[in-house]
């Protein structure tokens, strides 16, 4: 039986890497569900421009955050990811049924989740032994 230290061997700059790529993540999704908790005029123009109710604003910015300290936290990251993987779809619906230009605004939460999910194999080594790359 294979440990976790032998399958997935830590190396330091993955490690490193890793940090640095969530630690991006996590600043990008406080500041965007700071900007909801606000919400600036931005963010009420966005939401009326993709169908989405104003009142909602703020919910969805305390479920950003919620999501997100979940992510920052070593022990709750993987639920952390989950669930932002799960926020991020439901962003690139609502930007599937506005019309949203496909690089820029549809495929952005596509861009975050991997950078999401590939913040957390690089620094998680448990993650890295369940989904070895061979």
């Amino acid at each position: 039986m294979q440990t976790t230290a032998d399958a997935a061997p830590a190396v330091p700059w993955w490690v490193w890497t890793g940090r640095v790529l969530s630690g991006v993540v996590v600043l990008f999704l406080v500041a965007d569900g700071v900007m909801k908790l606000v919400p600036l005029d931005v963010v009420v123009e966005t939401q009326e421009r993709l169908g989405i109710a104003v009142h909602l604003a703020r919910p969805l910015g305390v479920l950003l955050l919620a999501c997100t300290a979940l992510y920052a936290i070593p022990r709750t990251a993987l639920l952390g990811a989950v669930l932002l993987t799960g926020y991020l779809g439901g962003a690139i619906a609502i930007h599937l049924r506005a019309g949203s230009p496909l690089v820029s605004h549809l495929l952005f939460g596509v861009y975050l989740g991997l950078m999401v999910w590939g913040g957390l194999y690089l620094r998680d080594a448990r993650l890295r032994a369940l989904l070895p790359l061979r």
